[in-house]
């Protein structure tokens, strides 16, 4: 089945993507923007980059159904950084930590084997994992690049390509 391996080094290579693009938006970040909220029951600017700098760390945990108590702490030291740099490496390194997984899965694995969030009664195969990993952190992507527009950052869609 080297479709599937085609498959997912696609989706690998996306989420490669996805944290490069969003690293160079977190540089642009003065740290006078910190606290910028588009409205009072949203993420500040600081609280979205720290969200989005764990989505790949902090997905993989949960897909391979560890406790909450884990993934909260891998969010409190996430956050007890405002360095850009760190934040950065932070992603990227979960990146790192996702493609190794799926990597290591063989393709009966990556298409078949279920595993349960915590916070869920069902579970999903290690694909649709995947596939979720890279539209959250697409997601988060996009409204940190909304933030930054709204903060008057010179961004603009090559910024995201």
């Amino acid at each position: 089945m080297p479709a599937v391996n085609e498959v997912k080094d696609l989706l690998l290579e996306e989420l490669e993507h996805i944290v490069k693009t969003s690293s160079n938006l977190i540089l642009k970040i003065s740290p006078e923007h910190w606290d910028f909220k588009p409205h009072d029951n949203m993420r500040s600017l600081l609280e979205l980059v720290e969200h989005l700098v764990s989505v790949p760390s902090s997905d993989l945990l949960i897909l391979q159904e560890n406790s909450e108590p884990v993934i909260r702490k891998l969010e409190a030291d996430i956050a007890a950084n405002r360095d850009k740099e760190r934040l950065i490496e932070w992603m990227t390194a979960g990146f790192n930590e996702v493609k190794a997984y799926m990597e290591g899965l063989h393709e009966e694995d990556f298409l078949h084997k279920k595993t349960k969030p915590f916070y869920l009664e069902h579970g999903s195969v290690q694909a649709k994992w995947l596939i979720e990993i890279t539209t959250h952190a697409q997601h988060h992507r996009a409204q940190l690049f909304t933030y930054l527009k709204m903060q008057g950052y010179a961004v603009n869609m090559f910024d995201l390509y």
